[in-house]
């Protein structure tokens, strides 16, 4: 059992990364080091990963049923990416309890160096929703995408949100908060399966999952209702903000690797 003020410090953790997890994704940039730090050095990674997604499952529920209501985009737009990352997620958590995810670190740097670029160069990427594909092959595209990081979510995770709404706009031309509508609905189906997997396998710590659960779920819905009120330029400002931190945190960790 933790000390109190070690489970306060991990709640303000929870409650900060619900609130950046609604918005552009990268919540776990915050949770995973912080219950890293807090939980006994003999943790096992399936059980530091399964407590993290309980917590991160209760930010990505609120943020999603928010976006849902406002209509952001039609909830039948969704269903066929949750239910493929549902099926990705599955996959990854299986792979997660037989190798090591360690090795995807400078993959994934790689990918988010090249992602900021991509978005940099491009001042106009993201704020106007123009969709370039007709309405069946996007629904296509956008399973395929939530049924790769779905997978990479399950067996790995950092960085699942701000990649899904990045594909969504280069690839799909959606603005920034559409993506982030959709990102988050497949980010909480990836979320709820993998959470569901790994307390099935017990590897998971209650008393600090349940606690910080609470909180992220609070950060999820002040998110989500932010990124509503700000619109695309502002959410686009704070994606670019967390790839760098995302970029900083993976390059340290390779580094020390």
């Amino acid at each position: 059992m933790l000390a109190l003020p070690a489970l306060l410090l991990l709640m303000l953790a929870a409650l900060l990364a619900g609130f950046i997890d609604a918005i552009v994704g990268g919540g776990g940039l915050i949770t995973v080091p912080a219950l890293m730090i807090a939980l006994p050095a003999g943790t096992s990674l399936p059980t530091l990963l399964g407590t993290n997604k309980v917590v991160a499952c209760t930010g990505t529920t609120m943020a999603a049923g928010k976006f849902l209501r406002s209509g952001t985009l039609a909830w039948r737009e969704m269903v066929g990416p949750v239910l493929a990352s549902a099926a990705g997620a599955c996959f990854g958590v299986w792979l997660t309890y037989r190798v090591h995810g360690d090795f995807l670190r400078p993959v994934m740097l790689a990918l988010l160096v090249a992602m900021l670029a991509f978005t940099l160069l491009k001042p106009d990427l993201g704020h106007l929703h123009a969709p370039r594909f007709g309405l069946g092959h996007q629904r296509g595209l956008a399973a395929l995408i939530a049924a790769a990081l779905g997978f990479y979510d399950g067996f790995f995770g950092p960085g699942t949100g701000s990649l899904l709404i990045f594909l969504f706009v280069a690839i799909l031309g959606f603005d920034f908060l559409r993506a982030s509508a959709m990102a988050k609905s497949v980010n909480w189906a990836s979320n709820l399966t993998a959470m569901g997997l790994f307390v099935w396998q017990g590897s998971w710590i209650p008393s600090v999952a349940l606690g910080m659960a609470v909180a992220n779920g609070v950060g999820g819905y002040l998110g989500a209702h932010v990124a509503l009120s700000k619109g695309s330029g502002w959410v686009r400002g704070v994606f670019i903000a967390v790839v760098v931190a995302l970029i900083l945190r993976l390059g340290w960790q390779t580094l020390q690797g």
